[in-house]
């Protein structure tokens, strides 16, 4: 019987509550912690070892070490290198930081491991994705970032709000960076099948203003940011629904940032476009009908990316 194992390269504040959310959620029997600052994958290891013991988890192996442990693992989720902090408000800022993290990190991954599926979360995400998805041969497909799959979920929550609905059972994507340019894709948005512009048969009284609702999924991230110092649970709740789909090969619908390849005539950029997720990474992905604003927005937060791109000499 095979043993499913998760690497989790970072362990901050995001990879951190990755390891809590993996535990809570017992995804698989064996993970290992690895993080620049030896101490810190060992102490969060170690923490995380102590609430084996209740019964809320399973007796599931964690434990610390160095790149050599991503041998043999199945998925790899990458939450390495800083992040934003209170007060700065755009994530490509980080860039020229990052690419250089991420280009440590992946030069020793490949030593170990060039098969597992391998998840981003590093911002900036749609450009430290097509630095590794290109740069170090990786298999098509098994190289993704999350994405918009944490402003889809805002976003749902958001709408949920003004429906008074259980936001899952709200379909609809926001697509684009992982970022500022992120946009919502509107013709996707319907509740129990009922598209958006025949919701008013059954909701007269809610009256949606796109352009307020688009900027708030964008500023949440900074309220959070601003309130408590960092965002974390939500990221980490949608990387380990990404993992889920792998593990169990559920192909599942969700929206994650890989390398285009002529979708809507873009090349050189990679951006979240709603893709299915299985065993095998990126198995499908869905270039929907996108029309008047919505491909504008989508090109433009594609130019956004290029542009920081070619500021790091990848493109």
């Amino acid at each position: 019987m095979k043993i499913h194992k998760l690497a989790i390269i970072g362990l901050g504040h995001v990879g951190s509550e990755v390891l809590t959310k993996a535990v809570a959620t017992n995804i698989a029997s064996e993970i290992a912690c690895i993080d620049i600052k030896e101490n810190v994958a060992y102490g969060e290891a170690l923490d995380i070892c102590h609430s084996i013991s209740s019964t809320l988890n399973r007796n599931i192996k964690v434990y610390s070490g160095g790149f050599e442990t991503v041998k043999d693992a199945d998925v790899i989720i990458c939450a390495a290198g800083p992040s934003i902090l209170p007060g700065q408000y755009e994530r490509l800022a980080l860039a020229k930081e990052n690419v250089k993290v991420i280009t440590d990190i992946m030069t020793e991954v490949v030593k170990y491991n060039t098969d597992a599926i391998f998840i981003m979360i590093t911002n900036p995400l749609d450009v430290t994705t097509y630095l590794a998805a290109t740069k170090f041969g990786w298999k098509e497909g098994r190289l993704f970032g999350t994405g918009t799959t944490l402003e889809t979920l805002r976003f749902k929550y958001i709408l949920s709000k003004h429906f008074n609905v259980n936001p899952q059972d709200i379909q609809g994507y926001m697509l684009g960076e992982h970022g500022n340019t992120a946009f919502p894709a509107w013709s996707t948005v319907s509740i129990a099948g009922v598209p958006l512009d025949k919701l008013s048969q059954y909701y007269p009284d809610v009256v949606l203003d796109h352009e307020a609702i688009k900027k708030q999924v964008v500023k949440t991230a900074y309220d959070v940011m601003d309130a408590k110092g960092w965002t974390n649970t939500g990221i980490a709740a949608g990387a380990i629904r990404l993992a889920q789909a792998v593990f169990y090969d559920e192909k599942a619908v969700l929206p994650v940032s890989k390398v285009l390849h002529g979708e809507y005539g873009l090349e050189d950029v990679a951006l979240s476009l709603p893709s299915v997720i299985g065993k095998d990474g990126v198995e499908k992905r869905f270039a929907i009908p996108l029309e008047g604003q919505e491909l504008e927005d989508l090109h433009r937060s594609a130019n956004c990316i290029k542009e920081v791109l070619r500021t790091c000499n990848l493109i």
